[in-house]
């Protein structure tokens, strides 16, 4: 089930927010447990049991380590990590292992055939946070089995995030209030997230669909920039919708979660970027990995090698494929360079930091959205192409609207507006309805309705 669906909109949120909001505060937790395995499980019920054996692992591992505090709680942490580790390598990398392993010794190994469970990567990450912040002292053990089911099932960011690590949700866990303005200001999330989904995302995504039909070796110049700006504005509107709209859903259930994007494409460096978009992954891997490692603290040559590891696995996490370590491995270089003195360039000129911004953004996503590197080097080598272009007027004429809509919310025009007007019911009532109707509208007439990051 997506958020983006008939399904989920007219009957799941009816139905499970009326006996939700009807039940006794201590039976809160039990029936969003039992919703959040519905909601998961309706898509795919077979790995239910994978997620209930996660939530079996890390439970009593959590039990193990407060008993054992100061004695075996290590061994137990080491334990539960290679378990939740193993299950997430299992299921996304085997297969991209015995590819590569059969393509360097020719030992014609078979692959496994398993499909990826939707949202492992991220509820991999999240059970993940709480038996290391236990070890660590930072949070106290969870002994209520559906306590834990409830943080690591949680529907609103049980499949795409935001990461929401134990320490934000523990209190509330425990005890929560829900109000009218909670629920107000959650169903305003949900509308802006689902129109940011439907409308804008969903329509870019249809120009870039149709590139990957004619082929990336008969498009001109013109079509493959379009083809960039299409797909940038794509994954951002698809995935930050989903995050507005999980953050709403956790405001109606009387959680907050922590915010996942700040204007990213407005960064005026890579650096700035990477503190803007998914803020709650690149947080997770500085809190878990990157410090750990030693950050900064051990020397210049020990916070390259910290970087480059950080920027491995975090285009490793994302796919499994060579195109995912490579866009992850390009951030880590324009990061480095950055460091070594461009960002004071960058400062002091406006312009020029944001166009170069916005070009290291777009050439990272042709890298991320095309995984057949040969397709990569045609499509990018495409990109610079001589020729007229008369079929660009066309696709200007039929996305020409989404695109400069999609420009203009990016950089806080939309934002800006919203912010001055949202505590007026009178206008904000009526656009949210038309947003709300159109996207159902859209919903209704389209089949076109993908969510890039449940691939990873």
């Amino acid at each position: 089930m997506i958020f983006s669906s008939l399904l989920f909109v007219f009957w799941f949120i009816p139905i499970f927010f009326t006996i939700y909001w009807l039940v006794p505060v201590k039976f809160k937790n039990i029936v969003l447990f039992i919703g959040s395995i519905v909601f998961y499980g309706w898509g795919e019920p077979k790995y239910l049991i994978l997620l209930t054996i996660s939530i079996l692992v890390n439970y009593y591992a959590g039990i193990l380590m407060h008993h054992y505090k100061g004695r075996a709680d290590k061994p137990v942490l080491v334990c539960a990590l290679i378990f939740d580790v193993g299950m997430l390598f299992f299921f996304k990398y085997i297969n991209f292992f015995i590819e590569n392993i059969n393509a360097v010794s020719g030992a014609g190994i078979s692959k496994v055939d398993i499909t990826l469970p939707l949202g492992i990567s991220f509820y991999t990450f999240q059970i993940m946070s709480y038996v290391i912040d236990l070890y660590r002292g930072k949070v106290e053990v969870e002994k209520s089995f559906v306590n834990l089911g409830t943080y690591l099932c949680m529907f609103p960011q049980l499949i795409a995030g935001p990461i929401v690590v134990y320490s934000d949700v523990s209190a509330a866990l425990r005890e929560r209030k829900i109000t009218l303005t909670d629920v107000e200001e959650g169903l305003k999330l949900f509308v802006l997230g689902l129109g940011s989904k439907v409308l804008i995302a969903n329509n870019a995504g249809e120009y870039w669909k149709e590139l990957e039909q004619i082929g990336y070796g008969r498009i001109s110049a013109p079509l493959a920039w379009l083809g960039m700006l299409a797909y940038t504005l794509q994954i951002y509107f698809d995935f930050n919708g989903y995050s507005m709209m999980a953050i709403g859903l956790g405001r109606m259930l009387g959680f907050e979660f922590p915010k996942n994007f700040n204007l990213p494409y407005t960064s005026r460096s890579v650096t700035e970027y990477w503190r803007r978009w998914h803020m709650t992954l690149s947080g997770w891997f500085r809190d878990y990995l990157y410090i750990p490692l030693g950050g900064n603290r051990k020397g210049k040559i020990r916070t390259i090698f910290n970087l480059f590891i950080v920027w491995f696995v975090t285009g490793f996490w994302h796919g499994a494929d060579w195109n995912f370590i490579l866009w992850g491995l390009y951030f880590f270089v324009l990061l480095m360079i950055e460091r070594a003195g461009f960002s004071k360039l960058l400062e002091k000129n406006r312009i020029l930091s944001h166009i170069y911004s916005l070009l290291a953004i777009g050439f990272g996503w042709m890298l991320f959205a095309i995984t057949d590197l040969k397709a990569l080097a045609l499509y990018l080598s495409r990109l610079f192409t001589a020729g007229s272009s008369p079929e660009a007027l066309y696709y200007l004429r039929n996305y020409g609207v989404v695109f400069i809509l999609g420009c203009l919310l990016s950089s806080g025009i939309g934002n800006r507006i919203y912010s001055k007007i949202k505590d007026r019911a009178f206008i904000t009532v009526p656009v949210l309805t038309v947003i709300f109707i159109l996207s159902i509208a859209y919903l209704a007439d389209a089949s076109f309705n993908p969510f890039l990051y449940f691939r990873f």
